[in-house]
C-alpha cells in the first residue's frame, strides 16, 4: 500500500483526560493545519512528533488542553491521520506537492485564452483516474467568442472518454451555480488549473466569502493581489458539499505513478491492452500490440498515446 494511502497512523498516547476528536483538515501552513471541528469551530493544531504528513481533505484525531474552568483551548494536537480513500498529488523529482485527500470530483479549470496546455490537462486527467477520482472538465472565458472553437475542437476527445465538459463564464454566477453545482452536491470537489484560467474567479462565483477571506490571508502575509498560495478547503453554499481550492500550476509531474498506475490512468487503453501479445508490451513497435491496432483503427487517438508514452519513458528513465 502507497505511503500516501495507508491505515491510519498512531503516535504516543495521550493522557487519559484528554479525549480525541475527529476533525477535518481544511488548510495546511507547513507544520500547522487548520482542522474544522464536528461543531463547524476551527482549530490551529500541530502533530506530534516528527510525523508532518497530513493533507487538506484528511480527516484527523486531534486533541485540546483544557484550562481549569474547563474551557478547550485555541490551539490543538494532531494524533493521527485516518484512512484516506484516495489523494491526489503530483511529484517530480525536486518535490511532491499534495492537493487534497478524499476527493470525489476533480474540476480541471481551462480557457478560451490563454491557451491551455494539452500536456497539463492530459496529465491532470492521468493523475485524477490514477487515483479512482472522477473528472470534470470546464471551458471558461465562453464570451472570447474568438477562439472558442479551437478550444472546443482541442476538448473534443475527452468527451468521448465520457469526461463532462462544461462551458461557462466564470464573471456569470448565475450561470456557474446553474451549470456546475449540480454536479459537485454531496461531494468533496477539488478546483484544479493552470495559471490564468481564471480559477480564483469561479472559485468566487461558488463561494463569495472565499475572496474576502484569501484577501485577509494576503494582508496578513504583507502580500500584493491576491494568488491562491496554499491549498484550503470551503463549505458549498448552503452545506452542498465541500469544494478544494489549489494554486496554479504550471508543471504537473506523475513521477510517484508506477506502470500500471499510468496505465490506469488511460481508460480507452482497457478494452484492447489485453489483447496485446505481451505482458510487458511498451504499446510501442511490439508485434501484436492491441493499443497500437486501436491507434490505427482511430479507436484512441495519437497525442493521447504519445502522452502515455512521455510518462512511461521519464519515470522509467528517473528510476535509473
Amino acid at each position: 500500500m502507497s505511503k500516501h494511502n495507508q491505515a491510519k497512523r498512531h503516535t504516543p498516547e495521550v493522557d487519559a483526560s484528554q479525549k480525541p476528536l475527529i476533525g477535518r483538515v481544511i488548510s495546511a501552513h507547513g507544520r500547522h493545519y487548520g482542522v474544522e471541528l464536528p461543531d463547524g469551530t476551527k482549530r490551529l493544531c500541530y502533530p506530534r512528533g516528527k510525523r508532518n504528513d497530513a493533507t487538506v481533505g484528511d480527516y484527523v484525531d486531534v486533541v485540546f488542553d483544557t484550562n481549569q474552568s474547563g474551557s478547550v483551548g485555541k490551539e490543538g494536537s494532531l494524533l493521527a491521520v485516518h484512512s484516506r480513500k484516495n489523494i491526489l498529488f503530483r511529484s517530480d523529482e525536486n518535490r511532491t506537492k499534495q492537493f487534497a485527500a478524499n476527493v470525489d470530483l476533480v474540476i480541471i479549470v481551462t480557457a478560451v485564452e490563454p491557451i491551455f496546455s494539452d500536456d497539463l490537462l492530459g496529465r491532470a486527467l492521468t493523475g485524477s483516474w490514477a487515483a479512482n477520482i472522477q473528472p470534470l472538465i470546464i471551458l471558461n472565458k465562453v464570451d472570447l467568442t474568438q477562439g472558442i472553437l479551437a478550444a472546443r475542437q482541442r476538448l473534443a476527445p475527452y468527451q468521448t472518454l465520457s469526461v463532462p465538459v462544461i462551458e461557462l463564464c466564470a464573471h456569470d454566477s448565475n450561470q456557474v451555480h446553474a451549470l456546475l453545482l449540480p454536479h459537485m452536491q454531496n461531494k468533496t470537489s477539488l478546483l484544479l488549473g493552470q495559471s490564468g484560467m481564471g480559477k480564483s474567479t469561479l472559485l468566487n462565483a461558488l463561494i463569495p466569502s472565499a475572496q474576502a477571506a484569501t484577501q485577509m490571508h494576503s494582508v496578513a502575509l504583507g502580500a500584493g493581489k491576491h494568488t491562491t498560495t496554499a491549498t484550503r478547503l470551503y463549505h458549498l453554499p448552503n452545506d452542498q458539499g465541500y469544494l478544494v481550492d489549489s494554486p496554479g500550476f504550471q508543471a504537473f509531474g506523475l513521477l510517484h505513478l508506477s506502470r500500471s498506475e499510468i496505465e490506469q490512468g488511460f481508460p480507452e487503453f482497457r478494452p484492447f491492452n489485453t489483447q496485446c501479445r505481451f505482458y510487458n508490451c511498451t504499446h510501442q513497435h511490439e508485434p501484436g500490440c492491441g493499443v497500437l491496432e486501436a491507434l490505427a483503427r482511430g479507436d484512441i487517438t495519437a497525442s493521447r498515446l504519445a502522452l502515455f508514452q512521455r510518462l512511461i519513458e521519464s519515470n522509467a528513465a528517473a528510476k535509473i
